[in-house]
């Protein structure tokens, strides 16, 4: 973008968005604080049918308490433009974000910029930003980004979710239109700096494999925070491998980096008759880690472990804390994750729990 046009753009997004900017410069928020963090996107819904959960003594307890009580520092939260029942919407988002700050929770969006689940296979343009000009699609993405920003003031901010192959494509194809990727990033990371310098930007790539090849790329941007995924099932058996990635990305980019997703099963049973996506012993690091409430729990302490002995590791995030089998156990479209969840079968606190206090 040369320099006549830049300038042109921020007037325009300016004008368009009439916002009240405030200026945060001069003010650091250099988190030291290692993050413990649970993604609950689901808990909104899930907690209208007001399941009870019991704390690791079997008393029952607030979820978010026991949560709290066990060293959760950060909850992670996806957040879709216009979903088509509202759960995982602005305005559900908005408010959930509210009782979580009120319970001392950071918060961290994921911004998926779609109607739905963005993954590296599907990065699908919201329906009311497809087929229109590419200035007008920046404009979307501003105007969304700085209200994300300025209504929710989350912590920590993700652009786009598991952009291994950019986002919002066709635009956004990291591969055929990596410069329109580029200025689409750009914008949105925009949105966020000129509101705040506070909310840190993670980029999040899913995987270990290519990421040395993405965070390349994507060197040119202004972000904070490198974010890998780590599940067995889809990225290998490996801790070496993993570790030896993280440490070849911080040495060469000097960034902070994070597990922004993994789980592992404390059973291969089922509580519902949603089919479970981990079910099998060959999708499992076997001696070391079995499908038990303490092999979950070694797992999580070998992934906390690692980054924390990190220069630059700050933390993880446990993906689908909350997804018990909430629609009763002969249902067929709820969970397809309780054996993965932190709390067992009866909504009891697995020994998991434990590993997210930093003592």
């Amino acid at each position: 973008m040369n320099r006549a046009l830049e300038i042109w753009f921020v007037l325009l997004v300016f004008i368009s968005c009439s916002t009240d900017k405030i200026d945060m410069s001069t003010l650091e928020s250099e988190n030291t604080i290692f993050i413990s963090a649970v993604d609950l996107s689901r808990y909104p819904e899930i907690a209208i049918s007001k399941p009870v959960f019991y704390d690791l003594d079997g008393n029952q307890n607030n979820f978010l308490e026991i949560l709290k009580n066990n060293g959760v520092n950060t909850v992670r939260l996806r957040l879709w433009v216009n979903p088509n029942n509202g759960h995982s919407g602005f305005n559900e988002v908005k408010q959930f974000s509210k009782t979580l700050k009120k319970n001392g929770f950071k918060t961290w969006l994921t911004l998926h910029y779609s109607n739905t689940w963005a993954d590296p296979a599907h990065q699908e343009t919201p329906t009311d930003w497809q087929g229109v000009g590419f200035a007008q699609l920046k404009d979307s993405v501003y105007c969304y980004t700085e209200k994300v920003a300025k209504e929710l003031q989350p912590d920590y901010i993700q652009i786009g979710n598991e952009i291994n192959t950019g986002f919002l494509h066709p635009n956004g194809h990291i591969l055929t239109q990596f410069l329109q990727f580029k200025e689409l990033m750009d914008t949105a990371i925009l949105a966020v700096r000129r509101y705040t310098n506070d909310t840190q930007i993670i980029l999040h790539f899913a995987g270990i494999e290519g990421a040395d090849w993405f965070y390349k790329q994507v060197s040119i941007l202004d972000y904070d925070i490198m974010g890998l995924s780590y599940y067995p099932i889809w990225h290998g058996k490996s801790f070496s491998t993993l570790k030896q990635t993280m440490l070849r990305l911080s040495d060469s980019y000097n960034k902070k980096i994070i597990i922004a997703e993994t789980a592992y099963p404390f059973t291969l049973q089922w509580n519902d008759w949603t089919n479970n996506i981990v079910g099998l012993d060959e999708q499992l690091i076997l001696p070391e880690y079995t499908a038990t409430p303490t092999g979950q729990k070694n797992f999580i302490k070998k992934v906390k472990t690692l980054t924390n002995e990190m220069e630059n590791g700050i933390g993880f995030c446990y993906w689908g804390a909350e997804l018990i089998a909430w629609k009763g156990n002969q249902s067929m479209d709820a969970s397809p994750w309780e054996n993965q969840a932190l709390f067992d079968f009866n909504n009891v606190a697995l020994p998991v729990l434990k590993e997210f206090k930093n003592e």
